[in-house]
């Protein structure tokens, strides 16, 4: 058991904000899977530090929870308007998620077109299934290699529809070396864009997801529904859009990621990330 002091993290923001799919609210802890290990973890309202539950490293965890962050000078740089102003204020302390590449990649390729408590039974099934159990019904995410030399049949079981043979695919590509996350730190947010929308079932928001939450592209700016609707709602009479989101064909997602680029800054990614949960809590 360890803590962390003097943090600006709320973990009930961070953690139910719909960023990250394998932890769970348990009376006062939030429990997860996280780098093949159970972390149990949960904000000390009297003493203001967040306690950790976890054989994981104290820097492994600190950087998983970005508190390397600086979350004032972020949030103040992404304060344009009353809008986010009011999501900032309703949700401080929410601070996106360093997660890992790979688990984040597929994650994401199993959100498309789902609910959340969708996304996280379809996670939970191929855990099960391909992963090693490292607690009571816990289980590690598969790797590559895992997901890669599974039969037909059993990926069916895990109940992913369409999404089987494209998870399957992406994973012989990554077990094989032909796919490689280092490369893509490396490239500026467009290039390692581009690099990921080559993958079967890879769009630009899951890429822009998958960038965002993984490969610390603070730049990205997912456009989903909750987001679009948000910006439609508030930001429609911005110069950008011409007048109006909605007046003939609906903007494109990628303009829409334009925009949020232009308009929050380098940082709209965790600007993209309160819009969405207070869109989504009010919805």
């Amino acid at each position: 058991m360890y803590s962390f002091s003097d943090v600006d993290i709320d973990l009930d923001h961070t953690l139910d904000c719909g960023q990250v799919f394998r932890w769970e609210r348990e009376g006062d802890w939030w429990v997860g899977v996280v780098n093949g290990d159970v972390i149990r973890a949960r904000n000390d309202i009297e003493s203001g530090t967040v306690l950790v539950d976890s054989s994981l490293p104290r820097e492994f965890v600190a950087s998983y929870f970005r508190l390397d962050d600086d979350l004032s000078y972020i949030l103040d740089s992404i304060d344009k308007d009353r809008y986010i102003r009011e999501a900032i204020q309703r949700y401080r302390g929410l601070r996106l998620i360093r997660q890992e590449p790979w688990e984040c990649m597929i994650s994401y390729m199993l959100a498309t077109a789902s609910s959340i408590p969708t996304i996280k039974k379809r996670i939970s099934l191929l855990s099960r299934m391909f992963g090693d159990e490292i607690g009571e019904g816990c289980y590690s995410f598969p790797d590559a290699k895992s997901l890669a030399d599974a039969s037909e049949s059993d990926i069916c079981e895990c109940k992913l529809g369409f999404r089987a043979g494209r998870i399957q695919k992406a994973a012989q590509q990554v077990a094989d070396g032909e796919f490689c996350f280092d490369e893509l730190f490396k490239m500026d947010y467009l290039g390692a864009r581009a690099q990921l929308m080559e993958i079967e079932g890879i769009g630009e928001k899951v890429a822009d997801c998958i960038l965002l939450f993984s490969l610390d592209k603070m730049e990205s700016f997912p456009v989903d529904t909750h987001v679009r609707q948000a910006v439609e709602k508030y930001y429609s009479g911005d110069g950008y859009f011409g007048g109006g989101v909605g007046v003939d064909v609906k903007l494109s997602n990628h303009k829409m990621g334009e925009w949020g680029r232009g308009y929050f800054g380098g940082y709209c990614g965790y600007a993209q990330e309160y819009l969405y949960y207070c869109w989504r809590l009010r919805g």
